[in-house]
């Protein structure tokens, strides 16, 4: 997936979101134990930024969670409303799991937008607005689809960041970002950041090239691509039989 033709699916096909992978859910394992986290931090508020997107938790938890998500997709959005807050407590803060998101373009230009003002923060703030973007999905999805056609003409051959900084205007993130907490400035400057742009892009293009990720949402765990896994009492099955 190139640049030029995620910043051309606008406005985007929300048919597209679809569960990918072809890998297996393996078998129940041992359980495993409890890892305290150090005084000075819980592992729900243990962030860093990987070489593909942001883990929480343990970095040496013997059960790996990855999703790769798109923010404008509503099935990511239904299991993100439902299922990172027990996901944090129940399994995150006991250091057996880790949680890696990974922005997954699916749908194009939007989910492009959302991601660079998602990330703009940093590690400290990701998952809690990845969290609440989720919650408001529905207005900005609403907001997306209602960009006008003289809107969209200007952008056919804008620059990136142009497209960018438009769409989240258009979006309404920009001023979610700002709520939470982000200077303006700051978030624009983000949508304005050209070699981030292409970083995020080139994740998706270099993971639909390897043809481990197909749609999303897409769970792997433990190395495992998760199959007909789409909601959070198929990802919590699956955590159970690792050993969460």
């Amino acid at each position: 997936m190139k640049l030029r033709y995620i910043l051309a699916v606008l406005p985007l096909a929300l048919a597209a979101c679809s569960q990918g992978g072809d890998g297996g859910n393996g078998t129940a394992a041992a359980p495993v134990a409890a890892v305290a986290a150090p005084a000075s931090k819980p592992w729900t508020e243990t962030v860093v930024q990987t070489d593909q997107g942001f883990r929480v938790g343990n970095p040496d938890a013997p059960i790996k969670l990855v999703e790769y998500g798109a923010r404008t997709c509503p099935t990511c959005g239904a299991f993100g409303r439902e299922a990172y807050a027990p996901l944090l407590a129940n399994y995150v803060a006991t250091g057996k799991v880790s949680f890696e998101f990974r922005d997954f373009l699916v749908h194009g230009a939007g989910d492009l937008a959302a991601a660079l003002v998602g990330q703009c923060g940093g590690a400290e703030p990701f998952f809690p607005m990845l969290e609440q973007m989720y919650m408001i999905q529905n207005d900005y999805l609403d907001r997306i689809q209602k960009i006008s056609p003289a809107v969209q003409a200007s952008l056919t051959n804008a620059p990136p960041t142009k497209v960018m900084t438009t769409l989240a205007e258009q979006m309404g993130l920009i001023d979610f970002a700002k709520q939470r907490g982000l200077p303006e400035a700051k978030v624009r400057a983000c949508l304005n950041d050209n070699a981030k742009l292409e970083a995020i892009a080139k994740i998706t293009e270099d993971t639909m090239k390897a043809g481990t990720v197909t749609g999303t949402p897409t769970f792997i765990l433990n190395g495992n691509t998760l199959t007909n896994t789409v909601t959070w009492a198929d990802v919590e099955k699956a955590l159970k039989a690792a050993g969460a």
